[in-house]
């Protein structure tokens, strides 16, 4: 009898499982949530990436995604593969100072930019030209009007329980968030989550990473990780070691930016220096990774000087550009620089640029990036330096291509004595195909980069 009342319980069981086993989401990720699109099957190795930063408020008279949309064949024109967006949220209006990175809501389209199907509609366009998208994600704070604030204990407070500002910022416009805690990570996460699956988005550039815990990146690119049908890049702004711990697989090169704009403005600061600060930053960096090289970026030119006026004019720019691509790390380019933007550029406020201006400028960044795209050497090829305390020489080689490369940091000629072991009359310049032998001496006038391969 007891055998029967066992299989008795045992038929209640499995039918009780049955008849509540249809009421679970079935292959739904993310708590149910469905997908957009197809996710994009040629998100380039990070070996390989050339980003391109869309500042929205600059491309088009309209301000927003259709703008870029109108520009995308110009944008890959110049052999890039991955567009970053600047923040695509609606902006808080409480302590405003309109800035994109005070995040009213995580879940939402600035309706500035368009809507949810316009960010759909540039991404598909992307994507159909192999160009992957990401979002400028906003982690370490929110605007003072956000949702969230609702929920004080998700916020860093002062002694007297006040929801603060980031501390040593002078960011009034934002509220601290609190990485203690749990629930508002989670929440982050799920934010996060919800653009992969409702825009197709292929990643994340992540916003003052150096300020948000360790523990966080960590936990929430672990969960990124485990939406299967994507490869995403994760790049980090800041300079932190842990960032590739947590799983990024990008930082920036913040001290490498700082000595090439010392190299170029100080007589005194040379190529070497150039050298030192590239080889440190690459020293312990895992295998698979890489750093982020750019001449700016939205900060950079909002808030200090744009390129042509950091590196001595539209030459300067170029041969700053040029060290920055090919030294080593992946090529940021800025919406602005290519087409030589000499005044400063906000994204605070919408300032339409002309794209006609300085086109010899944008048809150099055209081969520049087009011969760096092709050529395994110079992405990822080995790296031996020679010195010249005004002229920067390396050659960057693989078994079957060298590439060697000489950009006169100087307003001024300079000349470089080869060594014999770069002598040779098989050279041919990398940007117009000419041969180019080398024999003696390179003499290049004031700010001339000379790129050859063989």
């Amino acid at each position: 009898m007891k055998y029967l009342r066992f299989l008795i319980l045992l038929i209640i069981v499995v039918a009780f499982i049955g008849c509540n086993k249809g009421t679970e989401p079935q292959d739904k990720p993310n708590n149910g949530q469905t997908q957009y699109g197809t996710p994009f099957a040629n998100v380039p190795e990070t070996k390989d990436i050339i980003m391109y930063e869309a500042n929205m408020r600059v491309f088009s008279p309209g301000y927003n995604f259709q703008g870029i949309i109108n520009r995308i064949d110009s944008i890959k024109a110049l052999n890039v593969n991955v567009i970053w967006l600047m923040p695509i949220f609606p902006i808080g209006q409480v302590n405003s100072v309109n800035s994109p990175y005070c995040v009213k809501n995580y879940k939402e389209v600035n309706p500035e930019f368009g809507t949810l199907q316009d960010l759909r509609n540039l991404v598909d366009i992307a994507h159909s030209k192999n160009i992957a998208i990401v979002l400028d994600w906003v982690a370490n704070h929110t605007s003072w009007d956000n949702p969230w604030i609702a929920n004080k204990a998700w916020y860093t407070q002062d002694g007297n329980g006040n929801i603060i500002s980031p501390a040593g910022q002078n960011w009034a416009d934002v509220a601290d968030l609190n990485f203690d805690n749990a629930e508002m990570r989670l929440s982050m996460i799920d934010a996060m989550k919800y653009w992969v699956y409702e825009a197709n988005v292929d990643g994340f550039r992540c916003d003052a990473a150096d300020m948000v815990p360790f523990a966080f990146w960590k936990q929430a690119i672990d969960s990124l990780k485990n939406i299967t049908t994507h490869k995403l890049i994760l790049l980090a702004e800041g300079k932190r070691a842990d960032h590739f711990t947590a799983g990024f697989k990008l930082n920036y090169g913040w001290d490498f930016y700082g000595v090439l704009k010392n190299v170029f403005q100080n007589t005194t600061t040379t190529t070497a220096n150039l050298f030192n600060a590239h080889l440190i930053e690459y020293q312990s960096l895992p295998s698979g990774s890489a750093k982020l090289r750019f001449t700016t970026n939205h900060d950079e030119s909002a808030w200090d000087k744009t390129p042509i006026q950091l590196f001595g004019g539209k030459k300067g720019a170029m041969a700053a550009s040029v060290a920055a691509i090919f030294i080593g790390g992946a090529p940021l380019i800025y919406s602005s620089q290519e087409v030589g933007v000499s005044a400063t550029v906000p994204f605070f406020t919408n300032t339409a640029i002309s794209w006609t201006a300085n086109n010899d400028m944008f048809r150099e960044y055209q081969k520049l990036l087009g011969f760096y795209g092709s050529s395994t050497a110079a992405k990822t090829g080995q790296f031996q330096t020679f010195y010249s305390q005004n002229i920067l020489v390396f050659k960057k080689y693989t078994t079957t291509q060298e590439v060697l490369v000489f950009v006169n940091v100087r307003n001024s000629v300079q000349s470089f004595t080869l060594p014999e072991a770069l002598k040779s009359n098989a050279w041919v310049n990398a940007l117009t195909s000419i041969s180019t032998p080398l024999t003696s001496q390179v003499s290049l006038q004031p700010y001339e980069y000379l790129i050859v391969t063989k």
